[in-house]
């Protein structure tokens, strides 16, 4: 099941636009876009449960993370389904699932989104008093964008683990 262009495109209009409009029109734009999918279209989910989530509403967008999931959505935005829906659970108070989910989430092979997935592995680890840890993640992630000191970074952030 996929999305036609022009419908991706729309999509990705609104979503530029989201600040035009207030939490509710967003919201309802989203589900209209969404309405156009079949019936428990794996994007559907992931498209309402976003709106929600960016408009202050994450116990309403956690459902539909996992809906999203379960009914066997892919790609990038399977990926982006899971960093979204760990941060929320963070912000939630479940911090302890949503380091579960990211560090499953790190072994499941490399894109341009790992460094995503580590820095909100590192806000969830620190939620759980894992801050040592935290802070290697965040150090390491951020050695491959330096212009400058990339190994020495690299190597201070895996020394931080053994203090």
């Amino acid at each position: 099941m996929t999305t036609t262009p022009e419908w991706e495109r729309r999509s990705a209009d609104l979503w530029a636009a989201i600040d035009d409009y207030d939490a509710a029109d967003f919201r309802a734009k989203i589900g209209a876009l969404a309405d156009e999918l079949p019936e428990g279209h794996p994007v559907a989910y992931f498209e309402r449960a976003s709106a929600h989530d960016s408009t202050g509403e994450g116990e309403a967008a956690v459902p539909l993370y996992r809906a999203a999931l379960e009914s066997g959505l892919s790609g990038e935005r399977r990926r982006r389904a899971v960093i979204q829906l760990a941060s929320t659970l963070r912000a939630l108070g479940e911090a302890e699932t949503g380091v579960e989910l990211l560090t499953a989430e790190r072994e499941k092979g490399s894109d341009h989104l790992d460094d995503a997935v580590t820095a909100f592995l590192a806000l969830a680890l620190m939620d759980v008093g894992r801050e040592r840890e935290a802070a290697s993640l965040a150090l390491g992630a951020l050695s491959k964008h330096l212009p400058r000191y990339n190994r020495s970074l690299a190597n201070y952030a895996r020394e931080a683990l053994r203090r």
